[in-house]
C-alpha cells in the first residue's frame, strides 16, 4: 500500500503509478501546429489521438499536459491497461482527480459510501457530477485506451458522452477510436488526430535536431534525416540516440540516409528484435513490394491468413506507415531497406517466385509500373518491356521522369526501335534536365521513322523547345515553338496544357507577365483529376515566377505555396519540379524575412536543382541561399555558394549562371566598399559577355544585361564614383522598367536616392517612394540587401516618421543577424499550475538549485521563517520527507522541469 499524494487515504500502488504522468522526453519539442491551445484544438472538448506504435502519441500528450498546466488548468492523467474494467476504473478516475486538483477529499463518498457499486454507471455519473462542481477547468488524459477491456471502454464512452462543460478529455490509442466514438466525430463533438498529423515536418525536424546538437548539424543533414525517416517520430528518436553517441553526428545521418551501414542496421535491428521467426520471415518476403495490401500479402506468401498477420503486425509493431482512408500501408523506408537486404539473402528461386507473384497481382490491379519492375526482376524481360510500353509515356505526363530515365538505361536499342512510344517518352525525360543533346538525338530517330504525322512532329517540337529552355537558349526556344504557336491541340489532351505552358513562357520572355497569367486562366484544369497534374503545375510555376518578377509577392505565394504542397504529396520532396517550387517559395520567404523558413525550403534540394532545374530556378535558389547565409552573418558561406554556382555555369556551359554568380558577389563586396574587388569582378562579366561562345540572341542578352549594368553601378558605389553611379543606375532603371521587374526597380530607386544624397542633392523623396513601394509589396529585405548604408538611412527615416506619428508610412528594415551562441543548460523551472502558489513555485525553483534556507530567503526577499513555512507546505503537497525528495516528487509530477 502507498499513501495518496495529497491525503491520508490508502491507494493501491498500481493506481498511484497509473495516475502519474510519465516523464517527458529530455528534448521534447513543442510543436506549435499541434498546440492544444491553438485554433485547431482549443475549442474541442474531446480529442482522440490514434496512431500505431512509434508515432509519438505519449510525447504529444506530454506537450499538451505542459500547455494546460501553464494556463492554470487542473490536469489529470490515467495510463489505461487490461485491469481497467468497469469495476476498477472508477478508483483510478477518482485518484487521478485528487492528484490533479490537490483535493484529497474528492470522491471519498464514491469509494466508501453506499453509491459505490462495482460496474454501476450511477457511480460514474456521481463522479461526473463532482467534477462539474469543481471551480476549475479540468483536463483528463487517458493513454493506451485501446488496452481497456470492453466493459471499461463502455465506462469511458459514457464519460465522453456525458462530460460536463468544465471537463476536457484527451484519449490516445493505437486503434479503434474512430469506431467507438464515431457518433461524437460525426456530430463535431470530438476531433481525431491521426498518424499523418503526428509525423514530423521538415521544420520540426530541423528544430528538434537543432535543440539537441545546435550548429553541429546543418539544415541539409536535417533534411536528409527527415527524408530517410519520412518524419517517423520513433525513427527520429532512435536516430537522435545514435547521433548522440557519435563523435560526428553528421556521419551518422549520412549512414542512415545513404544506405547500408552499421548505424541503420542497429537502429532497425532494435525494432525487429522482439519479432517471432515467423513474423520476421513474413516481413522479409512482403518487403519485396513498396505498397502493401492484405490481398497482395496473401498472394505473395500463399498464406490465406496473411491479411490477419499483417493487421496484427500493423497494430503491434512500430514499423508501418498506414493509410487513414483504406487498407493500404507500407513499411518505413529504413525498415524496408534492411528487410530487402535480408530478402536478397533468400534462395534465388524463391526471390523469382515472389517477384512473379507480385507482378501477376499488380498487373491484374492495373498497377503497370510496379508490375513491370517485378517482371524485370523475375527475368521476364519481354513481359516487362510490354508492360513498360503501356505506361511509360503516361509516366511522363505524371512527372515520373526519374523512372523513365531508369528504364531508358535498361531498354535495349532494339526495343526502342520497335516501340516508338518508349523512345518518345525517353526524349521527354531527357529534355527536362541536362541531357539536351541526347533528347535531340532521340527526337531525330523518331522523326526519321516512316509515316510521321503532323501531331507527332508537333510533339517533337514541344520536346525540342523544352530542351532549349533547359539549355538556357530562350531565342532558340521561341524559334522552335513559333511555327506551332497557333497549332491548338484538342482541349482534352495533355498537350493542351503544355501548349499553354509554352505560350506563357514565351510571354514572360517578351516581358508580358500579365499575358502569361491570362493564358493559364483560359486552360481548363480538369486534367488534374486524370493524372496530368504534373503538366498543370508547370503552369502554376510560370504564374508564380511572373508574379515574382513583378514584385507581387503575396499573389505569388497564393499560387506557389499550395502548388508546392501538392507537388510534395504527389511527386515527392526531391522531385525537380517540387524543388523548383521550393526555390520560388524560398525567395518569397526570404524577402518576407522568414529566413529560417527559407533555409528549410532549400535544405537538401540544391543538388536536385543542379541536375533537373531550369537555369532561372537554379540562379534563384543559389542566390537566395547565399543571401540567407549573409543574413545570418556567414559571408564566407555566401561566397562559397556563389562560387559553386559559377562552377556549375562553367560545367554546364551556361554563361548566365556565371554572370549571376559574379553580380551577386559584387553586391556582397560593394556592401563592404571593396572597390578593387568589385572592379575586377565587373571586368570578368564584361569578358564573359564578349566571349565568342556567349549567346548573341536578344532574349538571352536582355536576361543578363541588367545584371551587368547593376554590377557596374555597385562597383561605382564601392569606389564612391557617385556621378558615374547615377548614370549607370539610370540605365539600369530603364532596363528594369522595360522588363517589368518590380523588385530590382524598387532597389534601384533606393540606390539612386542614396547616390543623389552623396552628390549633394535631395534624395529623400525618392527614398520615401522606394520605402512606400516596398511596404506596399511586402518587400521586407529589399532595402536591407540593397546596401547597408541605404538600410541605415531607411531605418532613420522610418523612425522619424514614427516619431512624427505617421506610423502608416513606417517600414521595418531587418539587420544582419549574428550566429546564435550555444546555450548552456539552464536552471530548473517550476511549471505554472494550480497546485502550487506563485511563491511556492519560486521557493521550489530555488530549492532545486541546492540553496540553503538563508540563501533562498535572500533570493526571494523574504524572511528565513517564511521560507521554512513555505517548505512545510511544499513537503505536505508533494508528500515529501526531505528537500531532495521534494525536488524529485515535483519532477515526477511535472511541477518542475529541467531548464
Amino acid at each position: 500500500m502507498s499513501s495518496s499524494s495529497f491525503g491520508n487515504e490508502p491507494a493501491a500502488t498500481e493506481i498511484v503509478l497509473k495516475t502519474i504522468a510519465p516523464r517527458a522526453p529530455l528534448h521534447l519539442l513543442t510543436r506549435s501546429r499541434l498546440s492544444a491551445l491553438g485554433p485547431s484544438f482549443n475549442d474541442q472538448p474531446i480529442v482522440l489521438v490514434q496512431a500505431p506504435a512509434g508515432y509519438g502519441k505519449t510525447s504529444l500528450l506530454a506537450q499538451w499536459r505542459r500547455e494546460h498546466l501553464a494556463v492554470g488548468a487542473a490536469v489529470a492523467w490515467l495510463l489505461a491497461d487490461e485491469r481497467d474494467d468497469a469495476e476498477h476504473i472508477l478508483p483510478s478516475l477518482v485518484h487521478a482527480m485528487r492528484t490533479a486538483c490537490a483535493q484529497p477529499a474528492f470522491g471519498r463518498l464514491l469509494l466508501d459510501g453506499a453509491t459505490a457499486v462495482a460496474g454501476d454507471l450511477d457511480s460514474v455519473t456521481a463522479w461526473l457530477a463532482e467534477v462539474a462542481r469543481l471551480p476549475l477547468d479540468v483536463v483528463l488524459f487517458i493513454d493506451d485506451a485501446d488496452r481497456m477491456p470492453a466493459d471499461g471502454a463502455e465506462v469511458l464512452a459514457y464519460v465522453l458522452h456525458n462530460a460536463p462543460p468544465n471537463l476536457r478529455v484527451i484519449v490516445a490509442a493505437r486503434g479503434g477510436l474512430e469506431l467507438a466514438f464515431g457518433d461524437l466525430l460525426a456530430y463535431g463533438q470530438a476531433m481525431l488526430v491521426g498518424p499523418e498529423a503526428l509525423r514530423f515536418r521538415l521544420d520540426e525536424t530541423i528544430a528538434l535536431i537543432g535543440n539537441r546538437f545546435g550548429p553541429r548539424v546543418d539544415a541539409d543533414a536535417c533534411a536528409r534525416l527527415f527524408e530517410a525517416t519520412d518524419g517517423w517520430p520513433l525513427g527520429l528518436q532512435l536516430a537522435l540516440a545514435a547521433m548522440a553517441h557519435a563523435a560526428d553526428p553528421r556521419k551518422t545521418v549520412e549512414s542512415l540516409a545513404t544506405g547500408p551501414g552499421k548505424a541503420r542496421d542497429q537502429l532497425v535491428g532494435a525494432l525487429l528484435a522482439n519479432l517471432s521467426l515467423e513474423d520476421e520471415a513474413f516481413l522479409t518476403r512482403i518487403s519485396v513490394v513498396d505498397m502493401l495490401h492484405p490481398d497482395l500479402c496473401a498472394a505473395l506468401t500463399g498464406d490465406p491468413g496473411a491479411p490477419e498477420r499483417l493487421s496484427s503486425l500493423v497494430r503491434q509493431t512500430p514499423v508501418f506507415i498506414t493509410s487513414e482512408d483504406g487498407p493500404w500501408c507500407r513499411l518505413h523506408m529504413l525498415v524496408r531497406d534492411v528487410l530487402r537486404e535480408r530478402f536478397l539473402a533468400l534462395d534465388a528461386g524463391e526471390q523469382t517466385t515472389l517477384h512473379t507473384r507480385a507482378m501477376g497481382w499488380l498487373s491484374a490491379q492495373g498497377m503497370l509500373q510496379e508490375a513491370a519492375h517485378h517482371a524485370l526482376a523475375a527475368g521476364q524481360h519481354q513481359t516487362a518491356y510490354e508492360l513498360a510500353d503501356r505506361w511509360l509515356h503516361d509516366a511522363v505526363k505524371q512527372g515520373h521522369l526519374g523512372t523513365v530515365l531508369d528504364w531508358l538505361d535498361r531498354l535495349p536499342e532494339a526495343e526502342l526501335e520497335q516501340r516508338p512510344r518508349l523512345r518518345l517518352a525517353a526524349a521527354w525525360a531527357l529534355a527536362l534536365g541536362q541531357r539536351h543533346e541526347e533528347a535531340r538525338c532521340q527526337v531525330e530517330r523518331v522523326l526519321a521513322a516512316p509515316g510521321v504525322g503532323t501531331e507527332l512532329r508537333y510533339e517533337c517540337a514541344l520536346i525540342l523547345s523544352a530542351a532549349a529552355y533547359y539549355a538556357d537558349e530562350p531565342d532558340r526556344f521561341v524559334e522552335l515553338f513559333e511555327p506551332w504557336a497557333d497549332h491548338l491541340p484538342d482541349g482534352t489532351s495533355w498537350l493542351a496544357q503544355i501548349h499553354a505552358n509554352r505560350l506563357s513562357a514565351r510571354s514572360v520572355l517578351f516581358g508580358e507577365p500579365a499575358q502569361a497569367r491570362r493564358i493559364q486562366q483560359r486552360v481548363p484544369r480538369a486534367e488534374l483529376r486524370n493524372g496530368h497534374g504534373y503538366v498543370a503545375r508547370w503552369g502554376d510555376h510560370t504564374v508564380g515566377l511572373s508574379y515574382l518578377r513583378e514584385g507581387q509577392l503575396r499573389l505569388a505565394e497564393e499560387v506557389v505555396v499550395p502548388a508546392l504542397t501538392s507537388a510534395e504529396a504527389d511527386l515527392g520532396r526531391r522531385h525537380p519540379l517540387t524543388c523548383m517550387f521550393a526555390a520560388v517559395c524560398a525567395a518569397l520567404s526570404y524577402e518576407a524575412d522568414r529566413v529560417d523558413e527559407a533555409a528549410a525550403l532549400l535544405a537538401n534540394r540544391l543538388d536536385v536543382l543542379e541536375r533537373g532545374g531550369t537555369p532561372e530556378t537554379v540562379m534563384l535558389a543559389y542566390c537566395t541561399a547565399a543571401r540567407i547565409a549573409g543574413a545570418r552573418g556567414s559571408e564566407h558561406r555566401a561566397l562559397d555558394l556563389l562560387e559553386a554556382l559559377y562552377a556549375m555555369g562553367v560545367a554546364r556551359r551556361l554563361p548566365r549562371l556565371r554572370i549571376a554568380s559574379i553580380a551577386e558577389q559584387v553586391r556582397i563586396h560593394a556592401s563592404r566598399y571593396r572597390a578593387e574587388t568589385c572592379d575586377a569582378l565587373v571586368r570578368d562579366i564584361d569578358e564573359i559577355m564578349a566571349a565568342p561562345a556567349t549567346p548573341r540572341g536578344p532574349l538571352w542578352r536582355s536576361s543578363v544585361v541588367l545584371l551587368q549594368v547593376l554590377a557596374r553601378a555597385r562597383a561605382d558605389l564601392a569606389a564612391r564614383r557617385n556621378d558615374s553611379m547615377l548614370r549607370t543606375l539610370a540605365d539600369a532603371a530603364e532596363l528594369a522598367q522595360a522588363q517589368k521587374l518590380g523588385v530590382p526597380r524598387i532597389e534601384l530607386m533606393a540606390l539612386r536616392a542614396f547616390a543623389l544624397e552623396q552628390t549633394g542633392e535631395n534624395g529623400l523623396p525618392l527614398l520615401r517612394e522606394a520605402m512606400n513601394l516596398a511596404q506596399t509589396y511586402d518587400l521586407t529585405r529589399t532595402l536591407a540587401d540593397a546596401h547597408p548604408a541605404v538600410a541605415d538611412w531607411a531605418r532613420r527615416v522610418s523612425a522619424e516618421q514614427a516619431d512624427a506619428g505617421n506610423t502608416a508610412r513606417t517600414i521595418a528594415v531587418p539587420r544582419i543577424a549574428r550566429p546564435p551562441a550555444l546555450r548552456g543548460a539552464g536552471n530548473p523551472r517550476a511549471v505554472l499550475s494550480i497546485v502550487l502558489t506563485p511563491k511556492e513555485r519560486e521557493i521550489l525553483e530555488l530549492l532545486a538549485r541546492n540553496l540553503s534556507n538563508k540563501e533562498i530567503a535572500v533570493a526571494a526577499t523574504v524572511g528565513e521563517g517564511t521560507v521554512k513555512w513555505h517548505l512545510k507546505n511544499l513537503f505536505g503537497k508533494l508528500d515529501a520527507s526531505s528537500r531532495k525528495h521534494a525536488v524529485r516528487r515535483a519532477l515526477v509530477l511535472g511541477l518542475l522541469e529541467e531548464g
